[in-house]
């Protein structure tokens, strides 16, 4: 698109959500001859009347964009504050490429087919590979909030028009003292988001599962709304994984037009051989498939999604938030814990489940939908850290030491991830680091990929700019009390849904992985990892995959998202025909 003017050229993937404050704001300053009513025309039309950072500082949106100045000849890309949207690029003093998928850049004869050993490590670390490594290597992705400026001759800038530290230092300094303020703030804030979200001119619905977040921004769509709105859930036949009677129960409860599916080994079968497809990248985290289903789901009854992605980076929602804690005092307490730990995660699981029987009940409350063993043989290696740090890190680590690379390469954080702002508490410090680098990198890269393939679009309202500055201004307590999740969440849920609909453990959106890779998926998966193919492509450490499938068979469930993230790279090389 081309502004009016005629300097300015745009291509833009998202939304714009406050166009229309934008586009007010334009025509009061007079001189807007409109040729359509898009929002991208509107964001088009500011970047010509103030400037390309001035316009995406008012923008609240999700958006990947480039724009072309053709007054300066200068290039421009950018991507949203939280990075609801992916942009790949590849820039030098001579060339700019970017693309929203990577697999449109790999056609150039400029970008090699080598794959980065750094960007596999990362993945293998953690299940997603995060911005700004790419598996490709010479492409990066641009991470969120971030602009890069581009002129021939020149060597390429990236600068943050946006961050996430300058947020929550100025809610740091302008804490919410009362609750009462607190929950009414956000009441609002989030009202106004999902009323600008809920701007389209085609048919809209939620994704509802029954827990906090999603209920949340259901009951305020169906607040906001005339008619019956449309609610799509997805069950599990494993009864511990499945929240379908919740959700059930919620959308009876707010009167939403419900539809439901439960997910069976069978649907399985059929979606994973479709990941390394869908994902532009290895992407590990398996509840891709059930977001996958419920995306193609929804797809026929409506075009546009509202999730309730984001709550939990944002207000502490998960449930290590307040683990970490209670494991870090416990651990210090323990002497000789790196001894004990590493002898633990040595000991058969027929071991450690009859020496943890002993403490029966409490054992279980704590342990993984009651895999006993693979939680306390999980628990010993994050008694190893040195620091709370160090154990926040462990609890988000798919395998701990070296990747299960041929080359043994490690990922370095430090290398591509800021350094985190001055907290004066211990909670924040683990919202900050999950909402730069897990919330991007994982939970909107799941859904997106997922709801693209399906021709979905999501929003968030949890992600609005208004919203994310109420988050950080409300203190620790209001977030996480004791073992208390997301405690304002609740407070301003309960005006809605009553608290006996959705108060229950946090389950989350989670797949049975263990059942179905010893079950329906087993055959997909040992062809594979066949030993001699993994040979041929030299990328992998063989024995060390061989071992966790077997400990995987023999019963310790702790090893399916570890095997699932070799499984996503092979199922990524395969159908790239590697």
């Amino acid at each position: 698109m081309q502004s009016a003017c005629g300097r300015w050229v745009m291509t833009i993937n998202g939304e714009v959500y406050n166009f229309r404050d934008l586009k007010r704001d334009l025509e009061a300053g007079g001189g807007v001859a409109w040729r359509g009513h898009s929002d991208s025309e509107v964001l088009l039309e500011t970047v010509a009347r103030h400037g390309v950072e001035a316009a995406l500082g008012r923008a609240k949106g999700m958006f990947a964009l480039a724009l072309w100045d053709r007054r300066t000849r200068t290039a421009f890309l950018a991507r949203d504050r939280l990075g609801e949207k992916p942009l790949s690029y590849i820039a030098d003093e001579k060339r700019l490429a970017f693309a929203s998928e990577l697999t449109a850049l790999e056609v150039l004869d400029a970008v090699s087919s080598d794959l980065s050993p750094a960007a596999l490590a990362a993945f293998f670390r953690y299940g997603y590979i995060p911005a700004p490594l790419s598996v490709t290597a010479g492409v990066r992705k641009l991470e969120p909030g971030s602009l890069l400026v581009w002129r021939a001759g020149a060597r390429p800038e990236v600068r943050p028009y946006w961050r996430l530290s300058d947020v929550a230092a100025t809610g740091r300094d302008h804490r919410f003292d009362d609750p009462e303020e607190a929950i009414a703030s956000l009441d609002q804030a989030l009202r106004q988001a999902v009323a600008r979200q809920m701007i389209a001119d085609v048919p809209l619905g939620a994704f509802l599962s029954g827990g906090i977040d999603s209920s949340l921004i259901t009951a305020i769509m169906q607040s906001l709304s005339e008619d019956p709105i449309r609610t799509f859930t997805l069950g599990f036949e494993s009864p511990a994984f499945n929240e379908a009677a919740h959700a059930a129960a919620v959308a009876r409860h707010l009167g939403t037009n419900h539809t439901e599916h439960i997910v069976t080994t069978a649907d399985a079968e059929a979606i994973a051989p479709l990941m390394g497809r869908i994902y532009d990248e290895p992407f590990a985290d398996s509840s891709q498939i059930p977001t996958y289903l419920i995306s193609r789901m929804a797809r026929p009854e409506v075009t546009v999604c509202l999730t309730g992605d984001g709550a939990d980076e944002m207000f502490g929602g998960y449930i290590r938030y307040p683990g970490v804690e209670r494991l870090w005092r416990l651990a210090r307490r323990i002497p000789a814990r790196r001894f004990a730990g590493r002898a633990i995660e040595r000991a058969p699981l027929p071991l450690i489940e009859g020496a943890m029987g002993w403490l029966g009940p409490i054992a279980h409350r704590y342990a993984s939908r009651g895999d006993l063993g693979p939680s306390v043989r999980r628990a010993a290696r994050w008694l190893q850290a040195d620091t709370r740090a160090a154990l926040f890190e462990a609890t988000m680590t798919f395998w701990p030491g070296d990747a299960p690379l041929a080359n043994g390469h490690s990922a370095d954080p430090a290398s591509w991830r800021a350094a985190p702002p001055a907290f004066d508490n211990d909670l924040e410090p683990m919202l900050w680091r999950d909402a730069v680098d897990y919330l991007p990198g994982d939970i909107l890269t799941k859904v997106d990929r997922a709801a693209m393939a399906v021709g979905l679009e999501t929003r968030a309202p949890f992600l609005d700019p208004d919203v994310v500055a109420v988050a950080w201004r409300a203190p620790p307590q209001m977030k996480v009390k004791g073992p208390v999740t997301k405690w304002l969440l609740r407070q301003i849920l309960e005006r809605y849904v009553p608290s006996a609909l959705w108060e229950r453990p946090k389950v989350g959106f989670t797949a049975p992985l263990h059942e179905w890779l010893t079950g329906g998926l087993r055959p997909w998966a040992l062809d594979l990892l066949d030993p001699n193919l993994m040979r041929r492509q030299g990328l992998l450490d063989v024995g060390r995959v061989e071992a966790a499938w077997r400990a995987l068979e023999a019963g310790d469930s702790g090893l399916g998202p570890p095997l699932w993230s070799v499984l996503m790279l092979q199922s990524w090389l395969a159908a790239r025909g590697r």
